[in-house]
């Protein structure tokens, strides 16, 4: 079976590669001849994660999936949310980003935050979602060299490494996005 991950991060996909049975072949928007960037100009996770795979079927016909993700924390009122890629402005990268979140964490003492990822997949004319929440706290400085974005400021709950710190496949067994590809996985078991 071979399904379209909506998605040009490299990173991204090779974690969800990492995560699919050997009979599941994973291609990415660049596989397929696409090279736009999806805008995603949702209000919520759920809805940019449908935008993307809506673009794939309405511009190639395809059946697909894509993700979005969102740090949430809890003393910013769920912020940066469905922001979180362009937290610190649209030419942000993720140092700005978390800059920016230590920045206006400064003098926090409520650490707590999430991450949620919604995966929307478009299978047989069908849409369908599923959704993975990993519960954590945000660091005061970052620690570690693995991952991308946020990972060196998240510390999962009952964990001593950030994400930033951990293999792919300890990242991926307890992190949100693994637990929405979980999901998924098991929708086509």
């Amino acid at each position: 079976m071979k399904l379209v991950f909506a998605t040009h991060n490299l990173n991204k996909f090779k974690e969800v590669q990492s995560l699919l049975p050997s009979n599941i072949e994973l291609v990415s928007l660049t596989d397929i001849g696409c090279h736009d960037d999806i805008p995603e100009t949702a209000d919520t996770i759920e809805a940019n994660a449908l935008l993307k795979v809506a673009y794939v079927k309405d511009n190639y016909g395809l059946d697909c999936f894509a993700d979005d993700t969102g740090l949430e924390v809890n003393s910013l009122n769920n912020a940066p949310g469905v922001h979180s890629a362009r937290y610190a402005g649209p030419d942000a990268n993720a140092q700005s980003n978390m800059n920016k979140l230590l920045d206006s964490m400064r003098d926090t003492q409520d650490r707590s935050a999430r991450f949620k990822t919604v995966i929307a997949l478009s299978y047989k004319g069908e849409d369908i979602l599923f959704e993975g929440i990993c519960k954590g706290a945000i660091l005061s400085q970052q620690r570690g060299v693995k991952g991308f974005g946020y990972d060196p400021i998240f510390l999962p709950d009952g964990k001593k490494q950030t994400f930033a710190e951990m293999s792919l496949q300890e990242k991926s067994t307890i992190g949100h996005r693994g637990k929405a590809m979980q999901k998924l996985i098991t929708h086509f078991l």
